[in-house]
């Protein structure tokens, strides 16, 4: 079939849209790695969107996030309501930095007031590079698809060891007590992950546990880079 006369004029259209769309993606890089740089240490905490104020697990990541403050960690969430809102809440009024990284989605909710430090972005992947590549430690409260994904791909990563290992920390062991079951009684079981991969998760229902464990944590790894 020959080719219509305005067919090379479609594609070079469709090259120079992709090309804007690749330096869009770079923009989104640089202006992540220029302002979090500026945050470290930091605790990224996960958590569903849906979590109303005068629930226990609301209390819980405001109560956290104003205890790592107070150990001098900086608080990174998704910047949403929720869990999110919760732990920002409780990093900006302990007096730390409190991170948004917001996603634009048609369905959300707009972001929460409580971020003192703030980036938005259009691409998923960039996002995830900025949470992974700027926190020494992840916490994840009960959620839903997002918090799973964003669960997942960091165990992922920790576990194939294309980041450094890394304390992944779930809180309320009445939620997450069925994961462990399954990934125990039919993963592990079939063969598709090996029993070391479990101990890559540790779960805690106490703030106060976990901030102590990320501090051990990170004192065990500085001693041992001396």
């Amino acid at each position: 079939m020959a080719k219509r006369p305005f067919d090379h004029y479609f594609f070079d259209y469709l090259s120079l849209k992709e090309a804007w769309r690749l330096f869009k993606i770079i923009a989104e890089f640089v202006e992540g790695f220029e302002t979090l740089i500026k945050v470290e240490p930091a605790v990224s905490i996960f958590g569903s969107s849906r979590i109303k104020e005068d629930s226990p697990l609301y209390q819980k990541a405001y109560e956290l996030a104003k205890r790592l403050v107070k150990e001098g960690y900086s608080v990174i969430t998704g910047g949403g309501p929720g869990i999110m809102e919760a732990a920002n809440r409780g990093a900006l009024e302990a007096g730390g930095k409190s991170v948004g990284l917001n996603i634009d989605l048609p369905t959300e909710e707009p972001p929460n007031p409580y971020c003192n430090i703030r980036i938005n972005f259009k691409h998923f992947f960039v996002r995830k590079v900025m949470f992974t590549k700027h926190s020494i430690a992840f916490v994840f409260f009960p959620g839903g698809y997002g918090t799973l994904d964003e669960l997942f791909e960091i165990l992922t990563l920790v576990q194939t060891k294309k980041t450094r290992p890394l304390p992944l920390i779930l809180v309320e062991r009445a939620y997450w007590n069925g994961l462990f079951e399954w990934l125990k009684d039919k993963v592990l079981a079939k063969g598709c992950i090996l029993p070391s991969d479990l101990h890559l998760l540790n779960v805690f229902d106490d703030p106060e546990e976990v901030t102590q464990y990320i501090k051990s944590w990170r004192r065990t790894k500085v001693q041992r880079a001396r």
